[in-house]
């Protein structure tokens, strides 16, 4: 009978074998939760594609937010819904806008709370579309000028971080002089890098009623089958000033994650999106997956690929489970 020399399992037999000599650590620290803000008061409407996941008022994320803050999670990410949207959108770079009066309201409460602010259009413009539409194309130079405008405005609200996600090109460097002619220079970017035309999105269209009223996005994101695309738009952001890059969506692009932190080494960012959360939303609940299990070992392999923070719908859970655990 043959006896094998190196034994591996050696060091699976107990649990608390298995957590002394683990590779990758998922942390509350690494987790942010995306947030949807609203106008009105006593808003919280549930998202039908994405259960636990609400529609907010400006009072109820506050709430919503301190909860968060009490479980450790560091930091939320904000998406707005305008009262109107136009060809322009003009509330993404209102003073009053709903992303400017829930930084406010948040920054208020909850000092020590990051606020990430999503600095795009789609969600505000009548089209839907991550930009200006003349011709049915959506015109790169003239977004880059509404992109900044709204950058400084969450910037003057208080937002730690501005996060662009339109994926026009050179809007990182367009931001970045805005915010250091307003005063800001020491203001990070977290920059959608390497965001693809994802089919992951559908949910988060709802949630943020941000779909678009003809054609696709695929002229401006990026294209699944690329990966050295990724590698390109990642130096070119931090050429022109990003602070920290993200990956969009993260379980299909595990292998671009890997690649963008072995190649620059600077904080990387991954996206949970909307989709792969409502996959497992939807088998748990069918009984085909057991939810808790299943959404740790997806944040795992997230950061196991290499991601140093980690977008999730599932920030929540998580973050109670770790603390259950001590981590």
């Amino acid at each position: 009978m043959y006896h094998p020399l190196f034994r591996p399992r050696r060091l699976r037999a107990t649990e608390t074998i298995r957590r002394m000599v683990r590779e990758a650590h998922l942390r509350v620290d690494a987790l942010i939760l995306p947030l949807f803000v609203v106008h009105g008061r006593g808003v919280r409407r549930e998202i039908a594609s994405m259960p636990d996941n609400f529609q907010l008022s400006v009072d109820e994320l506050v709430k919503e937010a301190k909860e968060a803050a009490a479980l450790g999670i560091p930091a939320v990410l904000l998406f707005g819904l305008p009262a109107t949207k136009d060809g322009v959108g003009s509330e993404a770079y209102a003073r009053d806008g709903i992303v400017q009066q829930a930084v406010r309201a948040l920054k208020d409460s909850i000092s020590d709370l990051v606020v990430i602010t999503d600095v795009c259009l789609c969600e505000y413009t009548s089209h839907g579309h991550c930009g200006i539409v003349d011709r049915g194309r959506v015109q790169n130079e003239p977004t880059l000028e509404l992109l900044a405008r709204t950058a400084v405005s969450h910037a003057e609200a208080g937002a730690d971080v501005v996060a662009p996600s339109d994926m026009m090109d050179g809007r990182v460097g367009a931001i970045r002089e805005a915010l250091e002619e307003a005063g800001y220079d020491e203001k990070p970017i977290l920059a959608y890098s390497a965001k693809y035309a994802s089919a992951f999105y559908g949910p988060f269209r709802e949630a943020a009623d941000s779909a678009p009223q003809f054609g696709d996005r695929c002229a401006y994101q990026m294209d699944p089958a690329n990966a050295d695309e990724a590698i390109r738009e990642v130096a070119l952001d931090l050429e022109e000033g990003a602070d920290m890059v993200m990956v969009k969506p993260a379980l299909a692009y595990l292998d671009v994650l890997w690649r963008i932190k072995a190649e620059f080494g600077v904080p990387v960012a991954a996206y949970n999106v909307s989709g792969e959360f409502a996959m497992v939303k939807a088998a748990a609940r069918l009984g085909w997956l057991d939810e808790e299990r299943t959404m740790m070992e997806i944040l795992t392999s997230i950061v196991r690929a290499g991601a140093d923070l980690v977008l999730t719908y599932y920030a929540r859970d998580a973050a109670r489970l770790l603390r259950a655990q001590g981590r």
